[in-house]
């Protein structure tokens, strides 16, 4: 396996992610009912988000905090449901990819992960 080093790998790593999350029973729910993504036009925004992270690209714009802020309101989204988006992400990587870009693309969702479990937590706490 090789590591994660190029656009289509970053493309790979997403589409094979989104494939397994939409599908997962405990957290699928959030992505075709509550947000009801439309993977045509969030997959390229994935797709750029994680560029900017693992390759130094800076092709992301947007805020990807603010947009889970209603989805919370809807349904919390708790730690048990980050856990689960970590589980299936260090899968995704570990099964597809492996070498010191892989390992990061692990350590950045877990920093995320906690960063919105934090945000989210507290704001249904206001």
């Amino acid at each position: 396996m090789n590591d994660i080093t190029t656009r289509e790998d970053v493309e790979y790593l997403v589409k094979e992610f989104y494939g397994q999350v939409i599908k997962d029973d405990l957290i699928g729910f959030f992505f075709t009912d509550i947000a009801k993504i439309d993977l045509i036009k969030h997959l390229p925004k994935m797709y750029n988000f994680w560029e900017s992270i693992l390759l130094g690209n800076p092709v992301y714009e947007g805020n990807p905090m603010r947009v889970h802020f209603p989805l919370n309101e809807v349904t919390a989204l708790e730690e048990k449901h980050f856990n689960r988006w970590l589980q299936v992400w260090e899968k995704t990587v570990h099964d597809n990819f492996e070498g010191d870009i892989a390992e990061t693309a692990i350590t950045r969702a877990l920093n995320i992960g906690r960063i919105m479990n934090h945000k989210m937590a507290n704001a249904r706490i206001r």
